[in-house]
C-alpha cells in the first residue's frame, strides 16, 4: 500500500478550519442582517456584504486544500482522488462566481450543486479492498460516509425549498465533507492492521 505524505495531514486538516473560521468571521463582519440559521454561506460571499472577502478567501483556501489532499491521497482508488481534486476545483469556482446579494444565480448554483454532489460521492469512489486498506477507504466505511453526505444534502435542499434553517443543514454538510479527508488521511497515516512492520520494531 502505497504511503500517504506528512503534509496531506496539514492539507486536509486545514480544510474544516478555513471554512468553518471563514463562515463565523464573515457572519460576524456582517452582523445582524445575517442569519445563520437561515441563510447560507454563500449569502456571506456576495458582493457588497461586509465579509465578503473572508468567505471568499475561505471557499479559495478550501479548494486548494482538496486539490493538496487529493494529490497526496495514494492510497485512494484514482475515481476517488479525482473527485475529490475536481470538488476543490468547484469550490474555488464558487468562490469564482459568487451568488448574488439578492435573488438566485444559476451559475452559483450550478457549481455549488456539483460541489456537493462531488464531495459526496468521492469517498465511495475512493474505497478499495484488501487486509492493507486503512479503513477510512474500505468499502463499508466509505459507503457509510457517502450515504450521510448525501442525506444532509439531501437535508439541506429540503430546507431551502421550504425557508427553513438552510443555514445549520450546509454548515452540517459542509462541515462533514470537510472532515473526512482529514479522517482519510489520518487512517492511512496510522497504517493498517495488515500492513507489515520492520524489523526490530517492538509490536
Amino acid at each position: 500500500m502505497r504511503s500517504v505524505p506528512a503534509w496531506a495531514l496539514v492539507s486536509s486538516g486545514c480544510a474544516p478550519l478555513f471554512l468553518i473560521t471563514g463562515w463565523v468571521v464573515a457572519a460576524s463582519l456582517q452582523g445582524p442582517p445575517y442569519d445563520p440559521a437561515a441563510q447560507t454561506i454563500s449569502v456571506l460571499a456576495a458582493p457588497g456584504n461586509s465579509g465578503s472577502w473572508v468567505m471568499t478567501a475561505a471557499f479559495i483556501a478550501l479548494g486548494f486544500c482538496h486539490l493538496m489532499t487529493a494529490w497526496g491521497l495514494r492510497p485512494a482508488a484514482t475515481a476517488g482522488r479525482a473527485a475529490l481534486a475536481a470538488g476543490g476545483v468547484s469550490a474555488l469556482a464558487v468562490a469564482m462566481f459568487p451568488a448574488p446579494s439578492s435573488g438566485g444565480s444559476l451559475s452559483h448554483g450550478s457549481v455549488a450543486a456539483v460541489g456537493f454532489a462531488l464531495l459526496a460521492a468521492w469517498p465511495v469512489l475512493a474505497a478499495r479492498a484488501g487486509a492493507a486498506v486503512p479503513w477510512a477507504l474500505r468499502p463499508f466505511p466509505s459507503l457509510g460516509a457517502t450515504a450521510v453526505m448525501a442525506a444532509g444534502a439531501a437535508w439541506f435542499l429540503v430546507e431551502l425549498h421550504l425557508h427553513g434553517v438552510a443555514g445549520v443543514a450546509e454548515r452540517a454538510v459542509t462541515t462533514l465533507q470537510s472532515v473526512w479527508p482529514f479522517v482519510v488521511v489520518l487512517s492511512c497515516l496510522r497504517g493498517a492492521p495488515g500492513e507489515p512492520r520492520p524489523l526490530g520494531r517492538p509490536r
